[in-house]
């Protein structure tokens, strides 16, 4: 079998992935540049050519890509392959604006499968395991995405999909699942549903892997006891690739990101400036292994740290602190930055306290 691991070892040397990442950098750069005009553009604008790209020293020269330049460009106009050449077609939810979509190559899709089934071998999952993915399939990434990762490893895959709890636990108690990958919130709900209904040991789960929204450490706990497994954290955007961009390992020293096929920055939200290694900002990321949609330093607006010292699991590959909020999602009362995933761990400090919640925010009676 496929050791997931083994791939990963051609950017475990610093020097060596620093000499991929640079090489890939430019071929993506001169690709977006003759394929995208938007892209082309935009360097232009900033008074760049190709010519000027020459490794990842030169990153910071190129120009931010936002959310909202996907939306202007609304559907295919980022693309930098034909349209012959997608074979599949993502898009977010478009709560907030018009849906970003997101194209693959059968190369990308091959990819993806790829890094999921690599962040699933790190936490050990092995072919044996039957993976039970209750992400939501269709537009939305989380549920094809881990499908397919999973299946890559050579797990068996039950595409339980979102909703229907009373389903969701039949399945588990019958088909035996070891594997669970979801929101965390609906983690522990199931694991509420599972608690009330005494079904508890009739479950056979023993690794969960959650992503698609921020969590906190509180809720890791909450989960990893109501269901006896370990829980891990897997990131990802769609408009980068979808889950799989980077995951814990067993040490929860922060997530390893799949350095081969991104370049993840941390920059000041205000300036734009790129901050030095351990400071808390905005995550930035740029595509290096993507045909269909290589975004250049795309503004996530989550908040993180990165660490670059190697993890005790051995690998040398960047790390990335559990998000703590988004920039766009931070509240300001009386002089005080306040995140939500803050408001969720002192909610959690309190047993009797359902981790179930809605903030509301409402101004009309204040008088400072």
């Amino acid at each position: 079998m496929t050791t997931y691991w083994d791939q990963e070892k051609e950017c475990m040397e610093i020097a060596k992935r620093q000499e991929l990442q640079s090489a890939r950098l430019v071929d993506t750069i001169k690709r977006v540049y003759d394929n995208v005009p938007y892209y082309r553009e935009k360097m232009q604008q900033a008074g760049l050519t190709p010519d000027d790209i020459h490794g990842i020293e030169d990153l910071a020269k190129l120009p931010f890509t936002e959310k909202k330049d996907l939306r202007n460009n609304y559907p295919f106009y980022t693309f930098a392959v034909p349209m012959k050449d997608v074979v599949r077609i993502h898009a977010s939810s478009g709560t907030t604006g018009k849906q970003t979509v997101v194209g693959y190559t059968q190369k990308d899709l091959d990819v993806w499968a790829d890094l999921i089934a690599r962040c699933f071998y790190s936490v050990g999952v092995r072919d044996t395991d039957i993976v039970h993915v209750a992400f939501g399939y269709g537009l939305f990434t989380g549920g094809l995405g881990a499908h397919d990762g999973a299946q890559a490893l050579g797990a068996a895959v039950v595409p339980a999909s979102g909703g229907n709890t009373n389903r969701q636990l039949q399945l588990l108690v019958d088909f035996g699942a070891t594997v669970l990958a979801c929101t965390p919130s609906y983690a522990l709900y199931l694991a509420d549903e599972i608690q009330r209904q005494g079904l508890r040991d009739q479950i056979k789960l023993r690794i969960g892997i959650f992503g698609a929204e921020p969590w906190s450490e509180e809720m890791r706990q909450q989960i990893e006891e109501k269901l006896g497994i370990k829980a891990y954290d897997i990131y990802g955007l769609s408009e980068i690739m979808g889950p799989g961009v980077a995951m814990e390992c067993p040490e929860h020293a922060g997530m390893h990101v799949n350095a081969d096929c991104f370049i993840a920055e941390v920059i000041d939200p205000e300036t734009g400036e790129v901050l030095p290694e351990g400071s808390a900002g905005e995550l930035v990321f740029t595509c290096i292994n993507k045909e269909a949609l290589p975004l250049i330093r795309y503004r996530t607006h989550d908040l993180t740290r990165l660490e670059v010292a190697p993890c005790a699991c051995g690998r040398t590959t960047p790390r990335m602190q559990k998000v703590k909020g988004r920039s766009d999602d931070m509240l300001i009362i009386r002089g005080v930055n306040v995140f939500p995933s803050q408001i969720e761990s002192a909610l959690l400090k309190y047993p009797e306290i359902a981790p179930h919640y809605v903030i509301y925010v409402d101004r009309s009676n204040h008088t400072d």
